[in-house]
């Protein structure tokens, strides 16, 4: 029998930007797998950058990272919790990244002396970037970023309506994601924009099958069958979805709704019985009010945005709902940490600490004195990337070398504890100079890490320029601090402990990006068992 051609499911957005389209397909995505279905999902933003690497944390939020080394999205970040799979830099698509690559090809005469268009160039380069993302799988999720009637967007709208023709009706499927405000004045909800919204997206040639209507509050079933009257879409075809206590719980809202069926009898693709009984054990446990708690102060620098340190505040809810608790994140101000406002203030109330990772010369001292503090003190912490660093050089002080800080600071420092790689040195400022993605780490026998891991080889993604200075790793056991994990290509410190702390650990990865709501990561796992321990006592 003839295998079934790749299915297409296309997720785009109206009204305005931010209502979860990334959530809707990563939900998609979420209950086709749980069908059995092999799936892949695909995000493409019709941002002119090459990726995600230079974009601003404070606006766009995190970087997420993949185990390939592609600096994506953090919608990224959410398809893998949801699906609980890896993805590629084929996952990730920018419109720098298409048109460079169509330029390069004009220069190098491949379009034959023809003229260079957006229609067909552009277009069919961003199709042959889905077909080869969507190659070996039953169903491939492409969610177009911003919203519709956006300039940047239109090639990209343009490419999926073209590629759906190509591939047929019965292969694919739009998902319209529109917003229905509620007016105070008036006590109701208006389905005006959402309206709009379908209006303008047919314009461009694209009837959605489906309609996510989202909104802040639930919203009355009525609204249903008006939407339905002036979008052409079939009332079983409409979900309405309120903000919810737990993101975990959009797959189990829209198969309440018989989304799912829907999707595969469009699609006409063989699937079998929906099994979500693991993931109703992830909402239980996400939406479970528990009789203890913890709170664990997260300092930070981008205190405007929370989508700035997204997967490292998943992966710490995970862990504390994996233990059976309740936790709350305080949100710590580290430029504010001096003289005046020490860290035993801004750390009081706080059971533990963690510090995440960053880049920039910004808030570092802060930083510095409160994995100081922690050490010290034994308090709970957990440095990631950029939080290693900071633990080494307040190893260091603490130890009464004042001058020591790391070459980002003050590249002629006196004692550079952490400093970039000999071969990079002199090339701080140009590109190809981090370790990006999957690096082995080998743990150290009979070390902390070691037990919560429960292995001692290890594959974690890095995100990173400096290291830990090794001239320096033979000062650690006298600065409190062991070197318990090692890249054994390069022979790189990928991590460190305390000597006779509770639980003072640091990664120069960042295991936030492998934590998944199922799985905790088991750094946060052994961060938030080391909470409940403190507790205990």
């Amino acid at each position: 029998m003839a295998k079934q051609p790749t299915k297409y499911v296309f997720v785009t957005g109206g009204v305005l930007s931010g209502l979860g389209k990334g959530i809707t397909a990563a939900s998609i995505g979420n209950l086709l797998k749980a069908r059995g279905l092999k799936v892949n999902i695909q995000k493409c933003d019709p941002y002119l950058n090459v990726d995600a690497g230079t974009l601003n944390p404070a606006e766009h939020g995190e970087c997420f990272v993949t185990a390939d080394g592609a600096e994506t999205d953090l919608d990224l970040g959410h398809y893998e919790r949801f699906l609980d799979q890896e993805l590629s830099r084929s996952s990730s698509l920018m419109s720098g990244r298409v048109l460079r690559n169509v330029i390069a090809g004009e220069r190098e005469g491949k379009y034959l002396g023809k003229t260079v268009q957006f229609i067909p160039h552009v277009t069919d380069a961003i199709q042959t970037e889905i077909r080869v993302a969507a190659r070996g799988h039953d169903v491939h999720i492409v969610e177009i970023g911003g919203t519709v009637g956006d300039y940047e967007g239109l090639s990209f709208l343009e490419a999926i309506r073209e590629l759906s023709f190509q591939v047929g009706e019965e292969n694919s499927l739009f998902v319209h994601v529109v917003y229905i405000p509620y007016l105070g004045a008036s006590k109701e909800f208006k389905t005006k924009p959402a309206q709009n919204a379908v209006r303008d997206l047919r314009g461009l040639g694209i009837s959605p099958d489906i309609l996510v209507a989202r909104s802040e509050e639930e919203a009355d079933k009525a609204i249903v069958k008006k939407l339905s009257l002036f979008s052409g879409v079939y009332p079983e075809s409409i979900v309405l979805l309120p903000n919810a206590p737990s993101i975990y719980q959009v797959p189990l809202t829209l198969e309440d709704t018989n989304i799912g069926k829907v999707i595969v009898d469009k699609l006409q693709v063989k699937a079998k019985r929906p099994n979500l009984s693991a993931w109703r054990s992830v909402v239980k446990r996400a939406t479970t009010c528990y009789d203890r708690s913890v709170t664990v102060g997260l300092v930070a620098k981008y205190l405007d945005n929370q989508d700035t340190y997204m997967s490292v505040i998943e992966a710490l809810q995970a862990a504390a709902m994996w233990n059976d608790t309740n936790i709350n994140i305080r949100w710590i101000d580290a430029e504010k940490i001096e003289d005046n406002r020490p860290a035993s203030k801004a750390l009081t109330g706080c059971d533990g600490v963690v510090i995440p990772g960053g880049f920039g010369v910004r808030a570092l001292e802060g930083k510095i004195r409160v994995a100081q503090y922690a050490l010290k003190r034994d308090v709970p912490y957990l440095g990631l990337c950029l939080g290693l660093q900071m633990a080494v050089i307040a190893a260091a002080r603490n130890a009464g070398i004042s001058s020591a800080t790391t070459a980002e600071i003050d590249p002629k420092a006196e004692h550079p504890v952490i400093n970039t790689m000999i071969d990079q040195r002199g090339k701080e400022n140009t590109g190809g100079t981090m370790r990006l993605g999957n690096y082995d780490c080998q743990i150290a026998k009979g070390s902390k890490v070691a037990k919560l891991y429960g292995k001692r080889r290890i594959q974690e993604r890095h995100r990173h320029r400096y290291e830990c200075n090794n001239d320096y790793r033979d000062s650690y056991e006298e600065w409190g601090i062991r070197p318990v994990g090692i890249n054994p290509g390069q022979d790189l410190v990928e991590i460190i402990e305390g000597v006779n702390h509770p639980f003072f650990v640091a990664s120069q990865f960042h295991p936030e990006f492998t934590s998944r709501p199922n799985r905790p990561n088991p750094l946060f796992d052994g961060l938030i068992k080391a909470l409940l321990a403190e507790q205990a006592k």
